[in-house]
């Protein structure tokens, strides 16, 4: 069976992509991870809603301007990354220059309500306490959860067992 796509028109779109064998790169190349981005903005028109960056993967959403086109931007993203990677140095002392560096494909959801879009926002931002990397949700810097904190949308110690309990069974990955 082939897999399909879904394309809405002005939705927003959650995706997960992940590294090859969950190699542990992006935080250390996390400046080639963001020009990656910024270079794919200048060819692509999207809005990154929210994000959070782990060391084996990272989450977005994202509101391309084109619905058609968010492959295409995933694509450049990692394209960026892997054709500048041997600039920054090989920060992986595993790293094989004969295997990719991400895996082959992504996950992807659209999102279709307001409540959806609020499930993966809070997902997302508690994605690094989840995984051990933080504590507290606040802790981590690879994420947009400040600029969500600034504009009034969380609490700043948000993340609490009564938060959490509603959080922890979603599964995104």
């Amino acid at each position: 069976m082939k897999y399909r796509r879904v394309f809405i028109q002005n939705s927003n779109v959650f995706l997960t992509v992940v590294t090859n064998n969950r190699r542990n790169i992006l935080i250390q190349n996390i400046d080639l991870l963001k020009k990656s981005f910024k270079n794919t903005k200048n060819n692509y028109n999207f809005e990154i809603v929210a994000f959070v960056v782990l060391p084996d993967h990272f989450h977005v959403i994202i509101n391309p301007k084109n619905i058609f086109e968010y492959p295409k931007i995933i694509s450049s993203v990692k394209h960026c990354f892997s054709r500048n990677f041997n600039v920054v140095g090989q920060v992986c002392p595993t790293y094989d220059r004969n295997k990719s560096i991400w895996q082959r494909r992504y996950f992807e959801h659209t999102i279709i309500s307001e409540e959806d879009l609020y499930n993966h926002l809070n997902y997302i931002h508690y994605n690094p306490v989840k995984h051990g990397q933080a504590n507290c949700v606040k802790d981590w810097k690879h994420s947009s959860f400040q600029r969500f904190v600034e504009l009034g949308n969380y609490d700043i110690n948000w993340g609490s067992i009564q938060d959490v309990e509603k959080i922890k069974e979603l599964s995104y990955e």
